[in-house]
């Protein structure tokens, strides 16, 4: 039985002054989703993270952030206890160097924002894990996506790994329907692309057998 779950899900977004910010594609979906479908399995408590996102279901605890800081955060004031995680965000990877806390305003025909890298959520959270929680993470891959699938199923530590192809044929962000493949210590499969309900689904079938397989070691 899983006494608590956290879905982590939508984007991040990174202000660049108070008007603007740099963000992702994600439309927050997929947390959505798994949210209702782990609602229908054996779970006692699910807290759902997520960055801004119209989609935001009811039945579970909601924590809103923004940025990745934050959402680290909030990630970590409930992962030790946790049975499951589920990182279905999309966290930006780099924010601004240096807020400008006045707008920016229009001048010169050209503009450079430094940027520095936000820290690796998922990796961190694969370092301190516990051999019996269950960390599923995902990633977006454009091309030689098994080598970099597989890379990061092993490099951070994962049970799961959810892979989007992202491509003309299967945009992946913001959509119904949707192509992965799951990698687990076994390897890779495909799933034929079906509507995201249905491929949660698919992901929580997965999740409780790993933690049967768990078990049995």
């Amino acid at each position: 039985m899983i006494k608590r779950a956290i879905i982590v899900s939508g984007p991040t977004i990174e202000p660049i002054d108070p008007v603007r910010y740099i963000s992702n594609r994600s439309s927050g979906k997929t947390g959505y989703f798994l949210s209702q479908e782990g609602l229908k399995r054996d779970i006692d408590e699910i807290i759902f993270v997520t960055g801004p996102s119209r989609f935001t279901p009811v039945g579970v605890t909601v924590v809103s952030v923004e940025t990745a800081l934050q959402m680290q955060a909030a990630i970590d004031d409930y992962f030790e206890d946790a049975d499951v995680l589920i990182m279905a965000a999309a966290v930006s990877d780099y924010r601004i160097a240096e807020y400008r806390p006045q707008k920016i305003k229009k001048g010169q025909d050209r503009l450079v924002l430094e940027l520095e890298k936000n820290p690796d959520i998922l990796l961190g959270l694969g370092k301190k894990k516990k051999e019996s929680q269950v960390l599923v993470g995902y990633a977006a891959e454009t091309h030689d996506i098994f080598f970099y699938g597989q890379q990061k199923f092993d490099g951070k530590n994962l049970d799961l790994l959810v892979l989007n192809e992202i491509s003309p044929a299967n945009p992946a962000f913001d959509v119904d329907e949707n192509q992965v493949y799951f990698f687990t210590k076994n390897g890779y499969r495909q799933i034929l692309k079906m509507k995201k309900q249905d491929i949660s689904a698919l992901i929580w079938d997965e999740i409780f057998a790993i933690i049967e397989a768990k078990k049995d070691r």
